[in-house]
């Protein structure tokens, strides 16, 4: 359940409006949803409940979905691990897992599966409405006022569109997640840098990160499996990673 902050109006700050923000939890427990409802509809945010995995999946994938979701991992029908996948597999839409689950493999396999962000309960009202607010920006497409050709990365066959989160190897569409896509984007835009964990924490995640080390490893390891290639992304030991075309780095 939720840790006291104090007042619940207090997590609606001034600088962010989320009224009109569709929120879908998923979760099983009366009690906590009902102590994360309270705090989520005082930030002014359009809290929909599903009580267990088969509902999730039907209401976030049902005609206008949620803008976000919550979703606890144990659910009295399916593992939540299953429903992030599922929900993964046709939504962007960014998921928060929230579950009593604390080990470094249950952090790390959410991610690979989908996940965008993972919090470990009891919460803090405070932190759940701003790491909300968080995934929310960081998927929210920016906008551009300058030429299509602008919007795009090539990096020899790999062509990614900034502006509508699209990306194409050799002519084939990959999907990625949000975060997966971000990510991407700031090792491409660099093609044979090498971008440093802190600069990478900072710059797709934010500053103020407290999440597992291995994150940003969960992520690469996701990238590389979907581009078929493991060369794409290079480690540099001890510094972080550097992106580039395999075809040119090695020949």
């Amino acid at each position: 359940m939720l840790t006291s902050f104090g007042r619940t109006a207090d997590v609606a700050g001034p600088e962010w409006n989320d009224r009109g923000v569709r929120l879908l939890l998923i979760e099983d427990d009366d009690a906590i949803a009902d102590s994360l409802r309270g705090p989520l509809e005082a930030a002014g945010m359009d809290v929909d409940r599903a009580s267990n995995g088969a509902d999730g999946i039907e209401s976030a994938n049902r005609g206008v979905g949620p803008d976000v979701v919550l979703l606890d991992l144990g659910l009295p029908d399916m593992d939540g691990y299953d429903v992030c996948r599922a929900i993964r597999s046709v939504s962007q839409v960014p998921i928060i897992v929230v579950t009593a689950r604390s080990d470094e493999f249950d952090r790390v396999l959410g991610l690979e599966l989908g996940a965008d962000d993972y919090m470990v309960k009891p919460l803090g009202a405070r932190e759940l409405v701003a790491r909300i607010r968080a995934v929310m920006r960081r998927s929210a497409p920016s906008p551009r006022d300058d030429a299509a050709s602008s919007d795009q990365i090539v990096v020899g066959g790999l062509v990614i569109d900034t502006r509508t989160h699209r990306v194409h190897l050799h002519g084939s569409e990959l999907s990625f997640t949000p975060k997966e896509f971000e990510l991407l984007v700031y090792l491409s835009e660099d093609a044979g840098a090498v971008r440093t964990r802190t600069d990478i924490i900072e710059h797709v995640w934010d500053a103020n990160w407290f999440g597992p080390t291995k994150t940003v490893d969960a992520h690469v390891a996701g990238i590389r499996k979907k581009l078929g290639d493991a060369r794409w992304i290079e480690s540099v030991r001890g510094v972080g990673f550097r992106f580039e075309d395999p075809a040119e780095a090695h020949g």
